[in-house]
């Protein structure tokens, strides 16, 4: 044992890094470690004579009548992951811009055709926001690409619901297809036109001293009118931008989800103010939720995802069930409750009849 503990323990293969090469150096050694094959202990491999194994050869490259084609093939495998990589970059922010514009809608306590001054400015520097990104997806979903990539295009969804959200809000109706279409090519044009803006004002300024001397009395008048025909000249010889529309997937899941923003809206409008949102002489939120879900209950059911369609109708089902039992309570016991008081939602829930 007395043996065993005087052994001096082996000395550790630190590695140092070279200043020259930038590249680890054994400390025993001094030689780097890197350009050749190491063993698990970090020493060099060696062939059985000492020697260092030779490098493998470079195989040449065969071409021959096929390679044109498969090189296309890698080419647009190339583009078409590029272009999905940035769809869904792009997408990922207009779903958090859309999300921050029913985030700023929730604050509205009654529906009135204009909305609060602070809410509204929100409102509209978020879809400045949401229309520059739209201009830059547009040149990527043009013909097929609009359905070959609507998995990335989620954020239409998202879109759609801020914008139905906020028609309702303003005027108690529901935004027709065509209309919420319209809207969003609208504002794929205004984001091209901010994006060319944009790229003017990086345009770097001539030096001082390239700059020529301003001219003087009617030379200079005439040089500032041909500036101006020229530039209208290369504005209407330039190109429409390429929009970007909706489809009828896009508008259905949108008032799908907007069935919900409507049954938060009516709880705490309702709770804050004491009386159903809308015209109650007329017609209140819990008619324009009966329409809404009697409206898809009507509709066939869609082909092409029903599992997320029966998911989406089952949820709306429950909002319109809880707007109803909101009505039912203030109208039954409303002189009961104190100013502020909200009911107990969470108790109206599927399998609750059941047990």
């Amino acid at each position: 044992m007395e043996g065993k503990m005087d052994e001096a323990p082996a000395p550790k293969r630190a590695k140092i890094v070279s200043e020259d090469t930038c590249k680890p150096i054994d400390n025993l050694t001094g030689n780097t470690m890197s350009g050749f094959k190491r063993d698990r202990h970090g020493n060099e491999k060696r062939l059985n004579n000492g020697s260092r194994p030779a490098p493998k050869p470079k195989v040449a490259v065969v071409r021959n009548a096929y390679t044109p084609m498969f090189e296309q093939l890698r080419d647009e495998l190339d583009a078409h992951h590029d272009r999905r990589d940035r769809l869904g970059k792009v997408s990922r922010d207009v779903t958090g811009l859309s999300k921050k514009i029913i985030f700023a809608l929730q604050r509205v306590r009654t529906i009135n055709p204009d909305l609060p001054p602070q809410i509204q400015a929100e409102v509209d520097s978020r879809l400045a926001e949401i229309s520059k990104l739209l201009a830059t997806m547009a040149p990527d979903v043009q013909g097929i690409n609009r359905y070959r990539y609507s998995r990335s295009l989620m954020c239409l969804e998202e879109l759609a619901e801020a914008l139905t959200f906020a028609h309702y809000l303003k005027t108690q109706t529901l935004l027709k297809p065509d209309e919420l279409s319209a809207f969003v090519e609208e504002l794929t044009r205004k984001g091209a036109v901010s994006v060319d803006k944009d790229k003017d004002k990086d345009v770097p300024m001539p030096d001082a001293g390239n700059t020529p001397a301003p001219a003087s009395g009617e030379q200079g008048t005439a040089n500032d009118d041909n500036k101006l025909v020229e530039e209208e000249e290369q504005r209407q010889s330039k190109p429409e931008p390429p929009t970007m529309s909706t489809t009828e997937d896009d508008y259905f899941y949108g008032v799908f989800d907007l069935s919900g923003e409507m049954m938060r809206f009516a709880t705490t409008s309702t709770a804050l103010t004491g009386k159903m949102a809308g015209a109650e002489d007329e017609r209140t939120i819990v008619e324009d939720m009966h329409e809404l879900g009697s409206f898809f209950e009507m509709l066939p059911m869609k082909a092409g995802d029903r599992k997320q369609w029966e998911k989406k109708l089952d949820v709306m089902r429950q909002s319109v069930r809880k707007v109803e039992r909101l009505g039912y309570d203030r109208m039954i016991r409303g002189s009961e409750r104190p100013q502020g008081w909200v009911p107990d939602l969470t108790a109206d829930q599927p399998g609750e009849d059941e047990e």
